[in-house]
């Protein structure tokens, strides 16, 4: 039997006190409250009683962070898989508000001129197709391995907020164009998709460190 199931779960909360765009930059890690969101995501999944096959997460320290109680419960080696990564973002290192902020500088204009696409940063069809390419790939390495006589079961990804949105839109057949005030990923969110008819079918949401959201000081980037 293949893998059942596929849970993109979203990173905890990042320690970023000067309220940079952090995007793809090094050195950010999760805070205090980052952490204790990350292990309500693995208290999440682990209380599902589900057999998980095998944990990806994305290159960043963030990722990697959220990854390691998800690890720790489920008795897992994680794999890096770069395609779940952070887009790429010209105002990554950047204030994007108030004094100083990159919104207020005029060079910075340049990027602002097609928020359809997005001008600043790397294309909506680039991050969905990455993503999906990375889910496909990683379904069928868990049902190789089910078909091998390894352990048969789920995969869980931990990636970041834009990705996970892409895939969600894609799979539910949603522009990729969207308000991003407006999506429905938030710290250590868990969307769950299902493989029917070989395609990809969103099956479930989670928010497990809801109750921890209102104690947060970076939501993530925009």
């Amino acid at each position: 039997m293949p893998a059942r199931q596929l849970h993109l779960v979203r990173h905890g909360e990042v320690f970023n006190p000067d309220e940079v765009l952090y995007g793809r930059l090094p050195h950010f890690g999760l805070s205090d409250l980052g952490k204790r969101m990350a292990s309500a995501a693995a208290d999440d999944l682990m209380a599902r009683g589900r057999t998980v096959a095998a944990l990806y997460t994305s290159p960043l320290q963030r990722a990697r962070e959220s990854g390691e109680p998800i690890a720790a419960g489920l008795g897992l080696v994680p794999s890096i898989e770069d395609r779940i990564i952070e887009p790429t973002n010209a105002f990554e290192g950047r204030r994007m508000k108030g004094p100083g902020g990159a919104l207020r500088d005029p060079r910075m204009w340049r990027f602002l001129y097609n928020p359809w696409r997005p001008a600043w940063g790397e294309a909506f069809t680039s991050i969905s197709g990455r993503m999906l390419a990375a889910m496909t790939d990683a379904y069928a390495t868990a049902a190789t391995m089910a078909v091998e006589g390894d352990v048969d079961g789920d995969v869980v990804m931990v990636s970041h907020q834009l990705p996970i949105w892409m895939a969600h839109r894609t799979v539910v057949g949603e522009r990729l164009a969207h308000d991003p005030r407006k999506r429905r990923c938030a710290l250590s969110s868990i969307t769950t998709f299902e493989r029917r008819d070989g395609r990809f079918v969103e099956v479930g949401y989670s928010d497990p460190a809801a109750p921890l959201a209102a104690s947060a000081l970076d939501v993530g980037a925009v």
